[in-house]
């Protein structure tokens, strides 16, 4: 049977690059993306390829958006293998490049609006899908999280960023413990500073270096280890 994966925020950086991972691996992969334009755009061109890629409008941070990539999966598929939980957002890079010791007015606003996309988006995404996964005995869910996030080497600057994603890794551990016993693996994956539009050209990693741990997260055979961070295939403290 043919895997099915929705990867969130898929019109770009490790997103797009996971995408086309998995379709070569023979996946349908669903492209999710806010921006119906964009979304539609990488799509295509990866269809071009000859790989099985779907586009799906999906914004992580509207409740009827989840809902309706939801029953769509659903009547589409009847399944849901893998979710990677891509699509974030760091709104505090203008203000930490204002004041570099990190010591700065975190707006309440852009607080607010970093945890809605990076924290209660892959929240809700995985509440919506995890009982499809429990039912099939199989899902694996993957949650992009980052090294700014780990309590065990937490500094100054990107507050609502860092905070958003040591959440995250929360949001792993509660899900984690729901589906241990239905083969339902869920992990957190830091890929590290890749050049993406977020990470800039300064990164020091390629966006192969940053989505191989997410595809082999999402790939994980039966009896891996959930509930973890990993980095480059590794467990780390978070």
């Amino acid at each position: 049977m043919k895997r099915v994966a929705l990867i969130t925020g898929a019109n770009r950086g490790l997103g797009l690059g996971t995408a086309r991972a998995l379709a070569k691996m023979g996946y349908t992969v669903i492209m999710g993306s806010r921006d119906s334009a964009k979304g539609i755009t990488r799509t295509a061109e990866i269809e071009k390829e000859g790989l099985d890629v779907v586009f799906c409008q999906l914004d992580v941070a509207d409740p009827e958006s989840i809902v309706k990539a939801h029953d769509a999966i659903l009547k589409g598929w009847g399944r849901l293998d893998a979710l990677i939980n891509n699509a974030g957002v760091m709104l505090d890079t203008e203000e930490a490049k204002k004041h570099p010791s990190g010591l700065f007015h975190t707006d309440r606003h852009m607080l607010i609006k970093t945890f809605e996309i990076n924290t209660v988006g892959a929240y809700q995404l995985s509440e919506a899908f995890m009982p499809l996964m429990l039912a099939q005995g199989y899902g694996r869910i993957v949650n992009v999280s980052s090294g700014l996030g780990q309590l065990s080497e937490m500094g100054a600057g990107y507050p609502a960023y860092r905070l958003s994603k040591t959440a995250l890794n929360a949001v792993t551990r509660i899900f984690a413990a729901q589906g241990r016993e239905k083969n339902v693996i869920v992990n957190s994956v830091d890929p590290g500073w890749v050049k993406t539009d977020m990470g800039g050209a300064g990164a020091p990693r390629s966006l192969e270096e940053g989505i191989d741990s997410i595809v082999w997260a999402a790939t994980l055979p039966d009896g891996s280890p959930t509930g973890l961070v990993f980095r480059d295939r590794q467990p780390v403290e978070w």
